[in-house]
């Protein structure tokens, strides 16, 4: 799976709170606590696209067709639909550009693995998301969003592997968290570390997009991105 990328999306932007209540251990000026002035879908990239020169950090979105990236960005953008959702898994096609108040973007990776796309545009799709991490000179922070009910798949596993091999130590958001009961969570928990062998000290944020249960913790690892970088 991989990218691409000019300036070729439009963008719109809009004024909303985001988050309110400070962020433990990041210091006085947390920087998503602020209000967003400005979050627009800033640049759409394709296969044969060139990855854009950006001048703010990136954090990336990494996750299967259908595991709940669009409402996770949502979600941290207080934005009911401006990163799509879609009932047709695999139809995003593109490496997405989130300008979040000219100070960050969110990339969202197409998604992978949705079994009713041909072998050839999985490949297209790979070969996208590898060359995004291999290339993006400003990526700072990779989520890798996994479905908390499942044990991860093959091509998550793959993922996971890419992220590490490229010098990321990827942020895992095991979502879909209010599908389970509160007494499976830490089984659940386990599953994924011990599917990917994750490397000690490995972050796994548990996050529902129905009740926003682990968005603050998001946030906080945002602000210590902008804080870092800034």
């Amino acid at each position: 799976m991989q990218p691409g990328g000019p300036r070729d999306g439009q963008g719109k932007s809009f004024t909303c709170p985001i988050h309110t209540g400070a962020v433990p251990g990041v210091g006085e000026r947390n920087l998503l606590e602020m209000i967003i002035k400005n979050v627009s879908l800033e640049t759409v990239c394709g296969i044969t696209s060139k990855l854009p020169d950006s001048k703010f950090p990136e954090v990336a979105f990494a996750g299967k067709s259908n595991v709940g990236k669009s409402s996770l960005i949502n979600a941290l953008m207080n934005r009911k639909a401006l990163a799509r959702t879609s009932s047709q898994p695999g139809k995003t096609q593109t490496i997405n550009y989130y300008n979040i108040n000219d100070a960050i973007y969110f990339v969202d990776l197409p998604g992978y693995g949705y079994a009713r796309v041909n072998e050839t545009v999985k490949a297209k799709w790979g070969r996208m998301i590898e060359n995004y991490l291999h290339e993006s000179k400003q990526l700072k922070q990779v989520f890798l969003l996994l479905d908390i009910r499942h044990a991860p798949s093959e091509n998550d596993r793959i993922m996971y592997g890419w992220i590490l091999e490229n010098g990321f130590r990827p942020i895992i958001i095991a979502t879909k968290l209010d599908k389970i009961k509160r007494s499976q969570q830490q089984k659940q928990l386990g599953l994924i570390r011990s599917a990917l062998e994750v490397e000690e000290g490995t972050v796994i944020v548990p996050f529902s997009a129905q009740t926003k249960q682990g968005k603050d913790k998001i946030y906080e690892i945002l602000d210590k991105v902008l804080e870092e970088n800034s």
